[in-house]
């Protein structure tokens, strides 16, 4: 073989090396990307059934039900337009109150019940993930052009 041949061979094996390679790192990525979801959107049926997605909103008032002295909770995640039921077995974070900002990672059934997995509370009075916040800016921008029409 000649060594211009044994270049070309050399130069066309680490191009489909890298290829394959980045062919991988992107499939790692996409099979752990995880989505987030306002309540309104889940409402509209926009959110995937049976696939794991984050829901983020307010923890609606009077709304926290214990199932007898099992670890299971309920709660209604609302962003002021829509709430939606979240379950969640285990061990609720020590800032998880009523009216106040979460974040909950799960799948929602076919009842249309969100079934969480993760549930995290915000850690200090200003901070709210951006996505929530933006879901709850969007929700109230809609429910006041509801209102004025």
């Amino acid at each position: 073989m000649k060594p211009r041949h044994k270049k070309i061979a050399i130069i066309a094996s680490s191009v489909t090396a890298l290829t394959v390679a980045a062919i991988l790192v992107l499939n790692v990525f996409q099979s752990n990307l995880v989505f987030f979801f306002s309540p309104s959107q889940i409402a509209a049926n926009e959110a995937p059934v049976g696939k794991s997605f984050r829901i983020g909103g307010i923890v609606e008032e009077g709304s926290l039900k214990r199932q007898g002295n099992s670890t299971t909770v309920s709660f209604a995640v609302t962003d002021t337009a829509e709430a939606i039921q979240v379950v969640y077995t285990g061990i609720l974070p020590d800032l998880f109150k009523e009216g106040k900002g979460v974040v909950a990672q799960g799948k929602i059934s076919n009842d249309g019940v969100f079934y969480a997995d993760e549930v995290l509370a915000k850690h200090d009075e200003n901070y709210m993930p951006p996505e929530a916040a933006s879901a709850l800016e969007q929700a109230a921008k809609a429910q006041k052009t509801t209102l004025t029409q």
